[in-house]
């Protein structure tokens, strides 16, 4: 797969977080690939626990997702803050939970 190809596979609003305002690309776009892969990957796992959240406590989306977005917010989540709300607003779509803020 060529460079061009993989960037392809990286949704515009997750590119967007690496680009200057020339529109250029601040990192590698193997990097950027490993970084969306990363994020993808991470809201398809917290599906499970945003539904438990939701469903056992009674907690309102809009809190479940807050209270993640908290979480992914913490400097050692690993994820800059940007990535955490782009991870947030994917579950949100993965949920079909329409308060989310889109990701895509």
């Amino acid at each position: 797969m060529t460079g061009d190809e993989r960037q392809a596979s990286v949704p515009e609003a997750f590119a967007a977080l690496y680009r200057d305002p020339r529109g250029r690309l601040t990192l590698p776009v193997r990097a950027l690939d490993e970084r969306h892969e990363l994020c993808e990957d991470l809201a398809q796992h917290l599906v499970a626990s945003a539904q438990g959240l939701h469903h056992d406590t009674g907690l309102p989306r809009e809190e479940v997702l807050q209270r993640i977005t908290a979480g992914l917010a913490q400097p050692d989540s690993g994820l800059s803050a940007d990535e955490a709300r782009w991870t947030v607003g994917r579950l949100g779509e993965l949920l079909r939970w329409p308060s989310a803020p889109p990701a895509t």
